[in-house]
């Protein structure tokens, strides 16, 4: 297996576990978006809290070049720990959503 698919598949299964944990309120779940060419992975909780829609963006991965950008992370522990338990290494994962000047000091890739 080549390494694009390689981290195609490691990122669907890590996401593919938090579809499978059950909200403890309200009439609500979570889904798992993936992008036609399979390069972007949205995970995101959908439905009613009593009368309140609920639709939010939890985590956003897209994979650009040979890196796995992280645009999004709403998960507790971080969806990056889970991708490194994974197998792919720090060197290959870029934390997105902190500003260029201090991916640095990440121990991630910076771009």
């Amino acid at each position: 297996m080549d390494t694009l698919a390689q981290y195609r598949a490691i990122i669907q299964q890590e996401l593919k576990e938090y579809t499978e944990i059950p909200y403890a309120h309200g009439d609500l779940q979570c889904r798992l978006i993936i992008s036609e060419d399979r390069n972007d992975f949205l995970l995101i909780t959908q439905g009613w809290e009593d009368d309140l829609q609920v639709h939010g963006c939890l985590v956003h991965i897209e994979i650009i070049g040979d890196k796995i950008w992280i645009h999004r992370d709403g998960l507790e522990d971080g969806i990056a720990s889970d991708l490194l338990r994974g197998g792919i290494p720090k060197n290959q994962i870029v934390l997105g959503f902190h500003p260029p000047d201090v991916r640095p000091f990440t121990e991630f890739a910076v771009n």
